[in-house]
């Protein structure tokens, strides 16, 4: 369970906002057009799974190896060399998450504290605020992740995963 857990959190959280935005976008299109009538909180629910869809998408390309990044000099280098580099990414990529999630959580607990709620739907903005420390804290475990798998194929001198190529 936790192996399907790991391979697949991101994937599964990510159809799961994208499917409530395409049909909360497409429920209020057709209540605009059709009924000439929109509500408040459409919009809302649609802003707020894309926000959602951003930072565990970040999360997911963490994972993957994803993220762009300039590999020219890379492919000249050893299994070894690759691996210490991407070791020395993945630390200064881990040191930044950390930050981040600290500041961003702090967002959170000042929404917290004075209770502000959202326009339209009226329930706690520390549900929606609470995306960045969750991308950030997903980044954080997929960093570890990702440092464990370089430091074995280090050790090893296997090739280091280097994500998945889109263009050749």
């Amino acid at each position: 369970m936790l192996k399907l857990l790991n391979e697949n959190l991101e994937r599964w959280a990510l159809l799961g906002f994208y499917v409530m935005l395409v049909l909360t976008m497409a429920i209020e299109v057709v209540r605009r057009e059709v009924f000439a009538y929109s509500s408040i909180w459409g919009e809302e629910i649609v802003r707020y799974s894309f926000i959602y869809l951003a930072w565990i998408g970040a999360a997911s390309a963490v994972r993957e190896r994803a993220h762009i990044r300039i590999d020219v000099l890379l492919h000249y280098l050893g299994p070894r060399a690759k691996a210490l580099i991407y070791m020395l990414g993945d630390i200064v990529m881990f040191a930044v998450a950390l930050v981040a999630l600290y500041w961003s959580f702090e967002t959170v607990l000042v929404s917290w504290k004075y209770g502000s709620v959202t326009d339209g739907l009226r329930i706690s903005k520390v549900w929606f605020l609470m995306a960045v420390p969750v991308g950030f804290l997903l980044m954080v475990i997929r960093l570890i992740q990702s440092f464990a798998h370089d430091f074995h194929a280090l050790r090893t001198g296997e090739p280091v995963f280097e994500g998945n190529q889109l263009f050749d």
